[in-house]
């Protein structure tokens, strides 16, 4: 009998530690989200909660490719780390996932979810692209962005909500159009404080708009017109999202949470007269979690 209890012991003790590691990669990426995505982590908290580990572990892979960018010094460092992840995308598919937290929650989800590994080498490779350090040459190129990065995650979010319509889709598609156009958008501040600009030539040159007035955080008319015709384009990618919005099941409303962040970026610039290094555009918006609950209980986007 005592020989027995001693078999017994060290499967409760690997459990138990099975357990705490799970607990830890979970916490890990909870915390990354929220310190790094904070409004993707306020839109997570309103997925049902079975499938709400595995959106913050998409969200947790997402913030991990997006700030390589920014915490490198050379951009050959930044694409060994992309390698790595992607590497590490493929061995999460051989169900051998590198010992690292968001690779691990990353791999439970996949195989809960029996999510679409293409998204994620596309979130990668698109990141690799991004590696340049260049101004988008025209539109399409930032729209491109856009798709392939945010698009390709609430791809990945719809499937954990275990949504399969080409509506969800076609409404996915224009709502990350529209992240990744306002999200360069609202970066133009910090990386302008850093000499860099990233928003289409284009656009710029159609308004007579030099990167350095962008650089020395210029207010001038010529400014305004760029940020309103990128914020307008943003906005008509929101509406295109939302005339598919009859055919779109309820299920899939969380996924397109971020329509609430996007339209309350637009308002807000609107009415500062898109003055894009406006101080209050820096400011998080206090009632954000309130209007996301709100837009979560009426079930639309």
């Amino acid at each position: 009998m005592a020989h027995a209890l001693e078999e017994e012991r060290p499967t409760e003790i690997k459990c138990s530690r099975t357990l705490t590691t799970g607990q830890h990669n979970e916490q890990y990426c909870i915390d990354i989200v929220r310190k790094r995505d904070y409004e993707g982590f306020l839109c997570s908290l309103l997925f049902p909660e079975a499938v709400r580990r595995s959106a913050l572990a998409l969200r947790a892979f997402n913030v991990e490719l997006a700030q390589i960018k920014d915490s490198v010094s050379q951009k050959t460092i930044g694409l060994m780390r992309l390698q790595f992840w992607k590497s590490a995308v493929e061995d999460i598919y051989r169900d051998d996932p590198p010992v690292q937290p968001v690779s691990a929650e990353l791999w439970r989800a996949v195989w809960k979810h029996t999510l679409t590994r293409r998204w994620m080498l596309r979130i990668i490779s698109e990141r690799e692209k991004d590696m340049e350090d260049k101004a988008y040459r025209n539109f399409q190129e930032l729209e491109a962005y856009g798709e392939n990065t945010q698009s390709s995650l609430l791809y990945l979010l719809l499937e954990t909500l275990g949504v399969k319509n080409v509506h969800s889709d076609h409404a996915a598609s224009h709502i990350g159009k529209a992240q990744g156009i306002l999200t360069c958008l609202r970066a133009t501040p910090y990386n302008s404080s850093r000499r860099k600009v990233y928003l289409p030539m284009d656009i710029c040159m159609l308004h007579g708009a030099s990167q350095e007035d962008f650089i020395r955080g210029s207010r001038d008319q010529n400014i305004r017109d760029v940020v309103y015709d990128i914020a307008s384009q943003a906005h008509v990618h929101l509406q295109h999202a939302r005339s598919f919005s009859e055919n779109v099941p309820h299920v899939a409303m969380p996924a397109f949470l971020q329509t609430v962040v996007l339209e309350d970026y637009l308002q807000r610039v609107r009415k500062v007269d898109f003055d894009v290094f406006h101080p209050s555009l820096q400011k998080r918006n206090p009632m954000l979690p309130l209007q996301l609950y709100l837009r979560s209980w009426k079930k639309i986007y």
